[in-house]
């Protein structure tokens, strides 16, 4: 499976228009910091969760099977192995220690379901959406689980409960087995969770343009430690991804997407999760603002690179 360049272009181009539109908001005030928040809570809380629920299609091709499966074993795969190189690269001991966790969940995790479900879906088509909700599963769960223990290191004896009854896990969870015993859901219900899901990509996208809005860009682009953390999570992050799997073997369809997704900048749940688990809101959000910018470039340069 290749990448049709025109079909991959076409999808950055709408998602660039729809923060461009979120910038407008933002800076007319249309959309301030009380809204922004209520959004972050409805997007982590409800429109996310249906997303990545009705992500998952009924199959029963065997062949779609095998690709899900190796999916998910490659997400599990690329999520331990960027958990364990982040704690080493950005480590208290060596980093500038408030920026440590932050740079770590940059490294880890990126926009994976923010942009990444509408490139993938829209450039691959079925072919790229299969291994995709395979990945996503072992994402999703590290990021909903470890990327929250980051900026709540030391939690309560509760904490495991309350990963496991996140509403996007749940999701997850449910949306897999609904796709693996084939069950077939009532149209309506279908249908009303469809049309919830379909507001996560640009109520997402809105956010992050209203992040750049409310971004000082001349003191962000300034900051040499953002910099240096985006382009090492723009550049290194793929790299590892694409090596990996192609070293273990895994099908041309599992390594493009993977290696796409891992190529993504910074996840907007950066700035989401630092804002609703007490992490270092301002500099999160520029770490998100100076990854997009960056990825301008970065994301077809890697793409000519690994796949030209």
């Amino acid at each position: 499976m290749g990448l049709n360049l025109d079909n991959f272009y076409a999808s950055l181009g709408v998602i660039a228009l729809i923060i461009l539109l979120g910038f407008f908001l933002g800076k007319k005030n249309f959309i301030d910091e009380p809204t922004n928040k209520k959004l972050v809570n409805l997007l982590l809380s409800v429109f996310m969760p249906a997303s990545l629920f009705s992500a998952f299609p009924v199959f029963a091709d065997e062949g779609l099977l095998n690709l899900f499966f190796l999916g998910l074993l490659a997400g599990f795969i690329v999520m331990l192995a960027l958990i364990f190189l982040s704690k080493l690269i950005f480590s208290q001991r060596f980093w500038h220690k408030s920026l440590a966790s932050e740079a770590q969940f940059a490294f880890i995790f990126n926009n994976a379901t923010f942009l990444g479900y509408p490139i993938i879906s829209t450039t691959f088509g079925d072919g790229g959406i299969i291994p995709y909700c395979g990945f996503i599963i072992a994402f999703n769960l590290a990021l909903f689980s470890y990327g929250i223990w980051l900026f709540k290191r030391g939690g309560s004896k509760h904490f495991l409960r309350r990963t496991l009854l996140n509403p996007n896990i749940l999701a997850v969870l449910l949306g897999m087995l609904i796709f693996l015993f084939h069950v077939e859901l009532p149209a309506v219900f279908s249908s009303s969770v469809k049309y919830v899901a379909g507001a996560t990509t640009p109520l997402s996208l809105l956010c992050i343009g209203y992040m750049l809005s409310s971004a000082n860009l001349k003191k962000t682009l300034k900051s040499w430690r953002l910099l240096v953390i985006s382009l090492i999570q723009l550049s290194l992050a793929p790299v590892i991804t694409f090596g990996l799997l192609v070293l273990l073997g895994f099908p041309s369809e599992v390594v493009v997407v993977c290696t796409l997704i891992q190529a993504l900048p910074t996840a907007t749940s950066l700035g989401l999760f630092a804002e609703k688990y007490g992490g270092r809101v301002e500099e999160s959000s520029e770490l998100v603002v100076i990854s997009t910018l960056c990825s301008v470039l970065t994301l077809p340069l890697i793409v000519t690179i690994l796949f030209g």
